[in-house]
């Protein structure tokens, strides 16, 4: 089933590596090297899934153990490596010469993907020929790698809050202790702020779903759901679970990334559709429509 653990960890791993894959053609699209290949590290090796530009079949199916090859000291040292000259480097193992080699790669340029203190994975530039790497060339590399690095981190966020969140249960819901009400609204306003910054469909889609489940936690049994013949726009329901936690309205801009009066318009808007005189009645008025926790 798609809903279980196993279904749920098979998506995030077919997510991953979709991630991945975007990343390699976009370092063959941002950078100079002609050839780009990558893998996310898995029981201490880097699986090849994503090659780019490539003239042969030779990196298919590679995987690189730690500490090997240029890739493996890039994963263990959490640092950028390179070899000018792959063939002749007396720097790094040459185990994977069958690979490199067959596609003709001269210069190799591996970079670590580093979430936190742990290295996810490595992205690959090649070319066919001497190829020197000055930091106009490295730039974008690293501006690649970075980007997915925060990709990623988002992720491992959104599965933290998953496994945390526990199931919705209304009929539970008066018996959150103020405290935990109260970090439950921190999470919800932390995560739609996550939200406004991913692209990932699949990855909205889960924060959505995480979000609802919050949301329904706050839910009484003895107050009857509010039915509202309304819409908030995302925006709007990002502003009031910030008005929730008792945001002032540059308090708001700051977290949001947005412009001070951009807010205000965001909030009269909500304010008006609710038709609440104030943000802490618009902000109720939500909570029993099941729009916030």
């Amino acid at each position: 089933m798609s809903g279980s653990p196993a279904g749920e960890k098979s998506n995030r791993t077919d997510g991953d590596t979709q991630l991945l894959a975007r990343a390699v053609n976009d370092l063959v699209r941002r950078t100079h090297f002609p050839v780009a290949f990558g893998g996310l590290e898995r029981g201490d090796a880097i699986h090849v899934t994503s090659i780019a530009g490539a003239r042969t079949r030779s990196l298919e199916g590679l995987v690189v153990q730690a500490s090997r090859g240029l890739g493996g000291r890039a994963l263990v040292e959490k640092r950028p490596r390179l070899a000018l000259d792959y063939r002749s480097s007396r720097s790094i193992t040459h185990d994977y010469d069958r690979a490199v080699l067959g596609e003709g790669i001269s210069t190799l340029f591996a970079i670590p993907v580093l979430v936190g203190a742990r290295a996810r994975g490595v992205i690959y530039c090649g070319s066919w020929s001497s190829f020197p790497v000055g930091d106009v060339a490295a730039r974008p590399a690293f501006a690649v790698a970075e980007e997915l690095s925060s990709e990623l981190r988002i992720r491992e966020e959104v599965d933290r809050r998953l496994a945390l969140a526990p199931p919705a249960a209304p009929a539970e819901a008066s018996a959150l202790a103020p405290a935990a009400r109260e970090e439950l609204r921190q999470t919800y306003a932390e995560l739609r702020s996550i939200a406004a910054v991913v692209e990932d469909a699949s990855l909205r889609e889960r924060l959505a779903r995480l979000e609802k489940r919050l949301a329904a936690l706050s839910q009484s049994e003895k107050e009857p759901t509010l039915e509202l013949d309304v819409r908030l726009s995302p925006r709007e329901i990002d502003v009031l679970a910030c008005c929730a936690l008792g945001a002032t309205n540059s308090e708001i801009a700051a977290t949001l990334s947005l412009r001070e009066g951009t807010v205000k318009s965001y909030l009269q808007s909500a304010m008006a559709k609710l038709d609440a005189s104030t943000r802490h009645a618009a902000v109720a008025k939500a909570r029993r429509a099941g729009l916030l926790p």
